[in-house]
């Protein structure tokens, strides 16, 4: 064998070693990629989460402004024949009762619309601040992702450490979006 190959096999030798000590980091890059794609769908499926609640809140505050423009409709024709002269009495005495039976109804089932959409509007801001915290998480595991990779050009384990940091962080703001409920 000649000084070439020799020193030849000796640097296969070194890099085969380099890749077998590499193999956790490569590793690690495999598992931080399926936890931001992961993160990734859980944030927008949040997030259409959230656009569906507002959707649902949005038409329950219209329901709630018909019924109250209806309301206000009945009290002012309510108003109106308590005042105007009227040549059959019993009539407008009973158009007028009929009236406020419909204001005293449509008082109760305004409150309960008015708790419904409020309701929603209360699922709409937790269903974003979920949605930012699996935002923060994406970000997070996606900067360790590229840290981690910078291990393998550089080889310096130190990046591998600092992708773990940021990986680390991002799976807690994961997990805190998974919990907020």
């Amino acid at each position: 064998m000649e000084a070439n190959e020799a020193q030849e096999l000796q640097e296969r030798a070194e890099d085969a070693g380099h890749e077998r000590s590499l193999r956790p980091v490569a590793f690690t890059m495999s598992v931080v990629a399926v936890l931001v794609a992961v993160t990734t769908v859980l944030g927008h499926r949040t997030h259409t989460e959230a656009v569906l609640y507002q959707d649902r809140a949005t038409d329950q505050w219209n329901y709630y402004q018909a019924h109250k423009i209806r309301a206000n409709d009945t009290a002012l024709v309510a108003d109106l024949l308590s005042v105007v002269t009227i040549s059959d009495k019993d009539a407008a005495k009973k158009l007028l009762k009929g009236y406020t039976d419909h204001e005293t109804k449509w008082a109760d089932s305004l409150k309960e619309e008015q708790q419904e959409a409020e309701g929603l509007e209360a699922k709409v801001g937790k269903a974003e601040a979920r949605a930012d915290r699996f935002d923060l998480a994406e970000a997070l595991l996606e900067i360790g992702l590229v840290i981690i990779s910078i291990t393998l050009l550089t080889r310096r384990r130190i990046y591998w450490f600092v992708g773990l940091v940021s990986s680390v962080a991002g799976i807690v703001a994961g997990v805190l979006g998974l919990l907020l409920r």
